[in-house]
């Protein structure tokens, strides 16, 4: 399941995310992938540990905790603190599919990465090319979102970065661990939210509502792990 989440940041917020990325230092993209990866990946990446990207990314997961659309699709349980990249001057990210099991310098645990996410921060037509492009069960889908737009797919996808040949493509990326790993069952749990929702907007006092709230309830608790 592949969806797109609108509006994460604020102008304002994305306006902190290009002052402080335009002075933090870029290093290989390389350090953080893994041995496959590494051979296909060619970016820049902001150190993880480094405050402008520790800073960074708290502010973007305090804004997706308020974000209902993320909060349904991924029912996260654990999120990878955010890593922030850069593509420009032909570098592109080959095919590829994200380690299972992640772990953030100064985490205490690890994470499986159950989702994948990107996050676009600056516009698309400050650049050409860098496509996201994720190919799953249902095709092949190219996302390339206005700043502040995020795409989430599932981290087993297999997926790339076509090379950017104008001007420069920033975004942040980082995984979710779901309290449901099944990717199928998060795809029947967020359609019968959405359901349940669109019904309580149409019929708010409809006792059906109650029932399929149950029933959505009922699933995550017999398929949630903690």
């Amino acid at each position: 399941m592949l969806v797109h989440i609108p509006d994460v940041l604020s102008e304002d917020q994305l306006g902190a995310c290009r002052r402080m990325l335009d002075d933090a230092p870029w290093l290989d993209g390389r350090v953080t992938a893994g041995f496959q990866s590494a051979l296909v990946k060619h970016n820049a990446q902001v150190a993880e540990d480094h405050p402008a990207a520790r800073e960074l990314g708290s502010m973007i997961v305090a804004s997706l905790e308020r974000v209902p659309l993320f909060i349904a699709a991924a029912l996260p349980l654990r999120v990878f603190p955010p890593l922030f990249n850069r593509y420009e001057g032909g570098q592109s990210f080959g095919t590829h599919i994200d380690n299972a099991i992640r772990q953030a310098k100064g985490m205490p645990y690890r994470i499986r990465s159950d989702l994948s996410a990107t996050l676009f921060l600056n516009a698309p037509d400050e650049y050409d090319g860098g496509e996201l492009v994720v190919e799953d069960s249902y095709g092949t889908h190219a996302a390339k979102l206005p700043a502040g737009h995020m795409v989430l797919y599932p981290a087993g996808s297999l997926h790339r970065v076509n090379p950017v040949t104008r001007g420069a493509r920033l975004a942040a990326f980082f995984w979710v661990q779901s309290m449901v790993r099944d990717d199928g069952r998060r795809a029947q749990l967020f359609d019968l939210d959405a359901a349940i929702q669109q019904l309580a907007r149409d019929v708010p006092d409809h006792p059906a509502v109650t029932q399929l709230l149950g029933v959505y309830h009922n699933l995550i608790r017999g398929w949630a792990e903690l």
